[in-house]
């Protein structure tokens, strides 16, 4: 009897013991903690039935399973080098990089397999295609509006997976040897150009400079001419004012000044002379020298 009764409490015991770890699997099927950096597709049946974002999530148990858990976190694509021809028919190696991330993990489970490869792929023949409609002066020099063109046309063709292209970079563009040198001729050549224009421009430059120099010389000379006719024609008229003010005394005083001067020179020049006058050049004298003194009458 005791037996039995001890049986029936073990058996009462381990029923209670399944109940309690039942409802224990059943909270931990029912709540789904996701972290931050990830999102989880919660399949009902085999098919897609909801998509679990960052926190405490509630499903129903053994009906709901969380199959695919996706970061979404910025990825980035191993670096890859593809062939390409520019439009000028120049071989050139094309180093990419692209970074991306998993906005919507339901498209990208469902619709693509291998992400990271169909994204290279795209990559890949996009830079083919944009780098076959520029030369390639114009892949080197425009590199940021090539960069844009390729990612916009990558976003276009990955937006039904889900994705979201946050950059895309050239690294390089690499040329073969053959193509290098002949780039490097140009540059000596273009170099060679601009030194001889730079040269001729200087002594284009310097004539200017010159004939400006003269130009301006020769402005000042007739200047300085100017402001000595204007002084001649000053004292000129004022000579005649003088004549037509005083008369014939003016004249003969500026004759007799005129004279004097005339006979001063003479006699400051260097060594010994003997200066021979006539008889009616010493009374014109005689009659200047009276005309300073005042004696005219």
């Amino acid at each position: 009897m005791n037996e039995d009764l001890i049986m029936d409490l073990i058996a009462g015991n381990i029923l209670y013991l399944l109940g309690a770890g039942l409802i224990v699997l059943v909270i931990l099927k029912g709540i789904k903690i996701v972290p931050q950096s990830e999102k989880f597709v919660v399949e009902r049946f085999g098919r897609l039935h909801s998509v679990l974002g960052p926190g405490i999530n509630f499903i129903v148990p053994f009906l709901d399973v969380a199959r695919h858990k996706i970061s979404i976190l910025e990825r980035q694509l191993p670096d890859a080098t593809q062939d390409a021809i520019t439009k000028d028919n120049v071989l050139v190696q094309i180093d990419t990089s692209v970074f991306y991330r998993i906005l919507e993990p339901e498209k990208t489970v469902y619709r693509i397999r291998d992400v990271d490869g169909a994204i290279a792929t795209t990559v890949a023949g996009i830079v083919r295609a944009e780098i076959g409609k520029l030369d390639l002066d114009d892949v080197q020099s425009n590199r940021n509006q090539l960069i844009s063109q390729i990612q916009a046309s990558v976003e276009d063709a990955v937006d039904n997976w889900g994705i979201e292209v946050t950059r895309a970079e050239i690294l390089d563009v690499n040329l073969d040897q053959a193509t290098r040198d002949a780039m490097l001729q140009q540059l000596n050549a273009e170099r060679a150009r601009r030194a001889q224009v730079t040269e001729a421009e200087g002594k284009k430059r310097s004539v200017e400079l010159e004939a400006d120099a003269e130009l301006y010389a020769a402005e000042q000379t007739a200047k300085a001419r100017r402001i000595q006719a204007d002084a001649e024609a000053y004292a000129t008229e004022v000579v005649a004012n003088a004549i037509r003010e005083n008369g014939i005394q003016a004249a003969q005083y500026q004759v007799a000044l005129k004279q004097v001067e005339a006979l001063n020179a003479l006699g400051n020049g260097s060594g010994k002379q003997t200066i021979v006058l006539p008889a009616s050049a010493l009374e014109a004298f005689g009659d200047a020298f009276k005309l300073l003194k005042g004696d005219v009458r």
